[in-house]
């Protein structure tokens, strides 16, 4: 059985469900038998509100199946009780009375799923419970739990056994030994070997590093100086190298050993141009890619059937793949494993942000158009701002003089608190502590939705990791103009008719805040330390839906649950369409706009699986929605007339390498992938697939002949184009990858691709875009 705890909605179906559990005369002892629908809602709306108190919907094999409650047993009719300490956490399950045949050990399964729930929180060192003493079922599963009893005692409405489990006696009795790392395991290691390693065949035989030779009808060879990879592999436009993962094997002497991706880079070391210092940097992060990835097999997600109706929040928290080009692509590293399993998207755990008061005069505030201090605390704090500012007021300090900055809790902890210790210390800097709103960290991994009140502008932290090639911190010098670019590209798509009928749409970026006061500031240019305090407020995606619509990101398409089904697929089939019908309508909403804003206006995006998000109906593509303008759109004209706040985003970009904003970073870096899968799995031919993404920019081109010119310029359908390779920019530093404020220069090649949207014509010439 396949269990999942998520934080109860309630939507009028939900109450619905509740209702009949909670009134079913086998839940007699959660004392609602006679309590209305409307006071059931009423019931958990008040748990919802609260702080302290939270109800939580089990699934089990995607069905809801089962009700839980935590709370802070200091603020439960057991507070004042001399056996309660700091560390307790108390629980209440319901289990749906069975509406046909019981099935055998599915009480036990849930109770072990909300142990584990509640123990996931490394501050737990106790579950405490208070059953009534009549409920001998439940005494009888809370003893086989490991609960100890006590002693009775009177509560409100009953008289209870007040009993506990702690963390050392659960770990024995779930026969976890407890062992502080069970995902590290044998069996969960080869197989997360076996992934990465056939990662790394595909990738690094695309990019030309590694170079396979023949192996037999089908197969392939790569050759070391001590081992040898075999396996068997379709080679697919774009040299695409589509891997088996089950035919992979490695051989030393002729004999067969374990797959190992550290080992196959650093036998490789030399014709991947890896060298010095920066050999460990590149295996540290693929020892964290590996870790993550037994957490995510140890850890499985929903099938790809519960996801057609899931939220953007689910859809996200479901995600395993990360970027489909890197190898190392989960690093992450500076987090240990509890701060994994706090922080990151594939936890989904809810996470209260930090807040800091900084002084406004060694701070930056910029607003977007239309925004006010005033107006971005009530929509993005609501009754928090209140909060934050009486907790300034008991410091003796007068809000007006300060702005408010969201942190995250780990850079908190780990940088600003020893980084900025003379700040913190001198109250430039003051800790206001915890919000009270709950949100979930998205795939960016430092980028927050607001679970409480997901229409709440989204808030992206400055987050001192390293992950894919990159510390992930924020500028404040660069933050400062993102709400104006912002604000430019949103005029200038709402300008464009075409792109209106398209229906794209972005996300303002509507205000950032970084501080400045420190002296990493005033004597150290360039510093890392200078991008560790900072945060920006996005539009939330909410507002971009309809009714009958949902939203997903683009990195959700080339996803494939535990059982390998792919999730791309499970929409076309749930939609009606043919597959390509549906691959024709996702271009319209995603390919088009990205090609009109470059022909009509030079102005490239980053449009990569989790910058862009597709909203769907009927579970197809509608229209799109591209996010994170401020640090990734590029002007690709050196003539363009560009208001001076917004001049940094104007690029060089040689003539011929400007088509890559498409050939690059959407054909190769993203339907690559898609076309493979979709062939892979008998969905629909790469010659087919390829030939409806050539339609779409036959039929831009034929709707817009005043972009013929440009059109040519770009000429998206040339014969080949500059292979640009990502892992090889990976290998060279994994520590700087690419110098933002000039990424062209740091890019890297690999001679050139064959365009798969190249026609030819009949006089022995070329369509050339």
């Amino acid at each position: 059985m396949r269990t999942t705890i998520e934080p109860l909605a309630l939507d009028g179906a939900t109450v619905r469900l509740l209702h009949r559990w909670v009134t079913h005369p086998r839940s007699v002892y959660w004392q609602m038998g006679e309590a209305s629908a409307d006071e059931v809602a009423l019931e958990y709306s008040g748990i919802s509100a609260s702080s302290t108190h939270h109800a939580w919907l089990g699934r089990v094999d995607g069905e809801p199946t089962f009700l839980a409650e935590t709370y802070d047993p200091a603020h439960s009719p057991l507070a004042g009780l001399p056996e309660v300490r700091e560390g307790d956490l108390g629980m209440h399950v319901l289990v749906a009375p069975p509406e046909g045949p019981p099935r055998s050990g599915l009480t036990r399964a849930v109770f072990a799923a909300v142990l584990e729930h509640c123990f996931a929180e490394e501050s737990v060192r106790r579950v405490v419970v208070e059953p009534d003493v009549g409920n001998d079922a439940i005494a009888r599963l809370n003893k086989e739990a490991g609960f100890v009893v006590a002693r009775t005692v009177e509560l409100p409405e009953k008289t209870a056994a007040l009993s506990f489990l702690t963390r050392e006696d659960w770990l024995a009795t779930s026969g976890r030994d407890a062992d502080p790392a069970p995902h590290l395991s044998p069996a969960l290691l080869g197989a997360a070997q076996r992934r990465l390693v056939t990662k790394a065949l595909s990738e690094l035989c695309h990019e030309r590093l590694l170079v396979p030779v023949p192996d037999g009808p089908g197969r392939w060879r790569v050759d070391g100086p001590t081992s040898s990879h075999r396996f068997a592999a379709r080679v697919l436009p774009l040299e695409h190298w589509d891997v088996d993962p089950g035919s992979v094997t490695r051989e030393v002497d002729g004999a067969a050993v374990d797959l190992d991706v550290q080992e196959l880079v650093v036998e490789h070391a030399d014709a991947l141009g890896l060298r010095g210092e920066l050999v460990a940097v590149y295996l540290e992060e693929l020892a964290a890619t590996l870790a993550w990835t037994c957490w995510q097999l140890a850890h499985p997600g929903p099938p790809v059937a519960s996801l057609l109706t899931a939220s953007h929040g689910e859809v996200e928290a479901a995600m395993t793949e990360g970027h489909p080009g890197f190898l190392a692509n989960r690093g992450r590293i500076g987090f240990g494993l509890a701060d994994h399993e706090a922080y990151s998207p594939d936890a989904a755990a809810p996470v209260r942000l930090l807040w800091l008061a900084v002084r406004r005069d060694r701070a930056r505030l910029t607003l977007g158009e239309g925004w006010t201090e005033d107006g971005l605390y009530a929509t993005g704090l609501g009754s928090e701002v209140e909060l934050m500012h009486d907790r300034l007021r008991r410091r003796g300090l007068d809000p007006a003089d300060h702005l408010l900055m969201p942190v995250h809790p780990w850079q908190w902890d780990r940088k600003v608190a020893v980084t900025f210790a003379p700040d913190v210390a001198r109250r430039d800097l003051v800790v206001l502590g915890e919000g009270t709103s709950r949100h979930q960290a998205m795939q960016s991994i430092r980028t927050f939705a607001d679970l409480d009140d997901p229409c709440r502008p989204q808030v992206k932290t400055a987050l001192a990791i390293q992950n894919m090639g990159f510390v992930r911190g924020l500028s404040p010098a660069y933050m400062e103009a993102t709400p104006a670019i912002s604000d430019w590209v949103a005029r200038l798509v709402a300008g464009d008719p075409a792109l209106q009928r398209l229906g794209f749409s972005v996300l303002r970026e509507v205000a950032a805040v970084g501080y400045t006061g420190d002296v990493y500031h005033r004597a150290a240019p360039g510093a890392p330390q200078r991008k560790m305090l900072a945060a920006l407020w996005r539009e939330s995606p909410v507002g971009a839906v309809g009714d009958g619509e949902r939203i997903v990101t683009l990195a959700s398409l080339l996803h494939r649950d535990p059982a390998g089904d792919s999730y791309a697929t499970a929409l076309v089939e749930a939609s009606g369409l043919t597959p390509r019908e549906w691959l024709g309508r996702c271009l319209d909403a995603y390919l088009r706009p990205v090609v009109h804003c470059l022909l009509a206006h030079d102005l490239a995006f980053m449009p990569h699986g989790e910058n862009l998000l597709l909203v769907l109906r009927d579970q197809a593509p509608v229209r799109c929605v591209m996010k994170d303008l401020g640090e990734e759109v590029a002007v690709l004209s050196q003539t363009r007339v560009l208001p001076p706040e917004v001049e940094r985003v104007r690029a060089e970009v040689d003539d011929d390498d400007r088509c890559l904003a498409v050939l690059t970073d959407v054909v190769d870096g993203v339907l690559r992938h898609l076309a493979a899968t979709w062939d892979r799995d008998g969905v629909l031919p790469v010659a087919d697939f390829w030939d409806e993404v050539a339609c779409c920019l036959e039929r831009h081109a034929a709707d817009h002949p005043e972009l013929s010119s440009a059109a040519a310029d770009y000429a998206l359908q040339r014969p080949t184009f500059r292979h640009s390779c990502l892992n090889r920019l990976q290998l060279r530093d994994a520590r700087h990858m690419v110098d933002l404020s000039d990424q062209a220069s740091s890019f890297l090649y690999a001679g050139e691709l064959d365009n798969p949207l190249h026609r030819a014509v009949p006089d022995g010439g070329s369509a050339a875009g």
